[in-house]
């Protein structure tokens, strides 16, 4: 009873004391929320010593924006409450900058977890309240610093596609604990039965003959008291002989438990051969070449249903293998997540056969199929396709991507992706007796957690169809840490849809660290002598031409443009510098001519896709179009230079354009009919677009695009 008393009388105090403290100060009606680091929130594993931080103004009563900032950093969050950050406190700092400020704290090391909050000033001189506070944590920066040997599931009879590994750690509840997992291949984390995160098809892409990446995980909510069950699933993803050139046949996994003591990072335990592995039941049956990326055969006989420790020790385990890969770089993922975002549920299903039936999901996505499985026998195989449209007859379209289950004879079972994934609205299932309910099945959307930044809304309703399909296709493309062509027939980097598409997709979404790691692709796919692929990672040819390549150049510059993160451009520019070396040998007599192919490099295109009646094969209309392109770059270039401090290079870039326009301008402007090459829309704006045509010939040219364009193709493209 005096327990309750005292209990009581604290409420009251502490009730009063908050009526006199906020009774007598004016309460900010501004707060700050969405605070990055490295553009990401509550990174765990960041691949730099000197982070970056931004946070967002948020409420009504903010006035003039802000005018001074303070952060705060320290190791560990309670300093932070008790105002005495121990690594870095900047103080009241004049500054109107909440975008990418730079950390110019105490030195930081592989491993440091660090917290951190602002508060903000505007020009009235109120100051918000603190922000919640965040953290972030440094990865492991020297892979050779990561303890762990890659292993791998045994092969006996055949290779093992999705295995799964098992590890039991003794452990104290409540104790940090981070895992670090670098796969090649796909993984997931269980712990103690539980998956760990909302993440899926992780890691995100890389150029795996050259860089594989390390993913952190905080299991601190997952652990028990004493024995836990720790449990890697992999899957083979992109790591495959016919892609990278996978040193064995199935997906490995080298990782590292960390546990904080004392305020120092302890390695409890790490992959070797004390670890042990089975088969999951989950095969890939694709190649991932284009066209062929098959999909998953799961079959119900083995796939374990429950992951609890009691039932993970009934099963059937054998030792793992060491497997010795070949020297290349291990760095933190500094991308998104790929998630779930939606789930749509079937909307119909129209019988076509004998046990034949089609399957309408209600419009196209990127990601899983989920069916419940009526009771069938064991063995039983069933078949499922996948099209994202039919044809003009109403059949299923076929598009290479199919999946196989097979029943495990029992009541309760389900079919759902795991380590592949398609783009699809009509599903065709095939060798299943009775008709499926279409609350049986869904459809899963994955892409990667970003957030929406823009939206668009006019008087028009066709412009703003237009504007949702773009902004819903983007959406599609967009995961694993870059944009695809397609999620289902190539699933290719390609630098052409990329310098196409990056300004709409970096309006659109807040995609920064999606192209931090898409230009990392590039920039390890880069060969000897500057030569480029067409796509980014490279895991076999692809088609193009320079426009393609030049992603390389354009990207990291509208990355500082439109996110103001200038890391890009400051990782790359010698890269880049590297790039026009090797333009500058296959230019003859000032003009960029055709390259070769090569094994990992297609074609040599200008134009791409173009309505039908534009010649954009033309071998002088891929000229011009190509060094068009090359000036672009060459402005993109003498831009970045200017911006990193190198006014002499800047220069000698902005000389080089000026000569190059003069050049193209000579040798493919026609003065008797006032056009560029063959005179088509793209032959004839892209040289007023980068400074080709001269002043006194500018209108001219203009006049004659928009006569042609009125007149020839009615106002439309071709």
């Amino acid at each position: 009873m005096n327990r309750m008393k005292r209990l009581l009388c604290l409420v009251c105090c502490f009730c009063w004391l908050s009526v006199i403290v906020y009774g007598s100060k004016k309460i900010s009606t501004f707060y700050l929320s969405e605070l990055k680091c490295e553009n990401l929130i509550n990174p765990l594993g960041i691949d730099n010593v000197t982070p970056h931080f931004s946070w967002k103004l948020k409420g009504d009563g903010w006035k003039g924006g802000q005018t001074y900032y303070e952060i705060q950093v320290a190791s560990d969050s309670i300093l932070l409450v008790q105002d005495k950050a121990d690594l870095w406190n900047t103080g009241k700092l004049k500054s109107k900058t909440s975008v990418m400020v730079p950390y110019q704290g105490k030195a930081l090391t592989s491993r440091s977890l660090c917290y951190w909050r602002v508060r903000v000033w505007d020009a009235k001189k109120q100051a918000s309240s603190w922000s919640p506070v965040a953290r972030f944590g440094v990865g492991i920066l020297d892979q050779s610093q990561m303890k762990g040997e890659y292993i791998g599931a045994s092969v006996e009879g055949g290779k093992i596609c999705a295995p799964i590994l098992r590890k039991k750690v003794k452990l104290t509840q409540g104790e940090t604990s981070f895992l670090h997992v670098n796969t090649l291949g796909y993984h997931e984390i269980y712990v103690n039965g539980k998956k760990v995160g909302e993440d899926v098809l992780t890691p995100a892409v890389s150029h795996l003959s050259k860089r594989s990446l390390i993913v952190t995980y905080d299991i601190t909510p997952y652990l028990r008291e004493g024995e836990n069950d720790l449990l890697i699933w992999l899957g083979q993803g992109w790591y495959k002989t016919t892609t990278f050139g996978a040193a064995y046949e199935g997906p490995l996994v080298k990782a590292e438990l960390d546990v904080l003591r004392n305020g120092k990072w302890e390695v409890v335990t790490k992959t070797d051969g004390s670890w042990y592995g089975r088969e999951s039941g989950y095969s890939d049956t694709g190649t991932w070449r284009a066209l062929q990326f098959g999909g998953e055969r799961v079959d119900g006989r083995i796939l374990p249903r429950d992951l609890s420790t009691q039932a993970l020790d009934k099963m059937k385990w054998t030792p793992v293998v060491k497997v010795n890969v070949p020297d290349h770089i291990a760095s933190p993922q500094m991308c998104e997540i790929n998630k779930i975002h939606q789930i749509l549920q079937a909307v119909s299903v129209k019988k076509l056969g004998e046990s034949l039936w089609l399957v309408d999901m209600g419009k196209v996505q990127t990601g899983w199929f989920e069916m419940q499985m009526p009771i069938l026998p064991a063995g039983h195989e069933v078949i499922m396709e996948y099209s994202d449209n039919l044809t003009k007859d109403g059949e299923f379209d076929k598009q290479g991507e199919s999946d196989i289950y097979i029943s495990g004879g029992k009541q309760g079972e389900y079919f759902r992706n795991k380590f592949n994934h398609h783009a699809f609205r009509y599903v065709r299932i095939s060798n299943l007796p009775q008709k499926p309910e279409t609350g049986a099945m869904k459809s899963l959307q994955i892409y990667g957690d970003y957030k929406q930044t823009a939206t668009f809304e006019c008087s028009d309703a066709d412009l703003n169809a237009i504007h949702q399909m773009i902004q819903y296709t983007m959406k599609c493309l967009t995961f694993s840490g870059y944009m695809v062509d397609c999620p289902h027939l190539e699933r290719a980097g390609y630098g052409g849809d990329g310098n196409s598409s990056t300004m709409s997709l970096q309006t659109m979404y807040d995609v920064a660290p999606t192209f931090e790691n898409w230009v990392q692709t590039w920039g390890d796919s880069m060969r000897e002598g500057g030569s480029l692929p067409h796509v980014g990672p490279n895991p076999g040819a692809g088609g193009g031409g320079p426009y393609w390549c030049g992603f390389f150049v354009q990207a990291p510059w509208r990355t500082y443009v439109n996110y103001n993160d200038p890391r890009l451009i400051e990782k790359y520019y010698s890269q880049m510098k590297e790039w026009f070396k090797y333009v500058d040998k296959y230019t003859v007599d000032g003009l960029l001519k055709r390259w070769p192919d090569t094994k990992y490099r297609d074609w040599y295109l200008g134009d791409w896709l173009a309505p039908m009646g534009v010649d954009a094969g033309n071998q002088a209309s891929v000229d011009l179009v190509s060094n068009c392109f090359i000036s672009e770059c060459l402005s993109t270039m003498y831009k970045t230079a200017i911006t990193l401090g190198k006014r002499e290079e800047a220069e000698e870039f902005a000389i080089r354009r000026e000569k190059l326009n003069k050049l193209i301008h000579q040798t493919f402007y026609r003065a008797d009919e006032g056009i560029y090459s063959t005179g088509s829309q793209l032959d004839m704006c892209y040289p007023m677009l980068v400074g080709v045509v001269p002043d006194s010939l500018y209108n001219k040219v203009k006049e004659n695009v928009v006569a042609m364009t009125e007149e020839k193709y009615k106002g439309h493209i071709a």
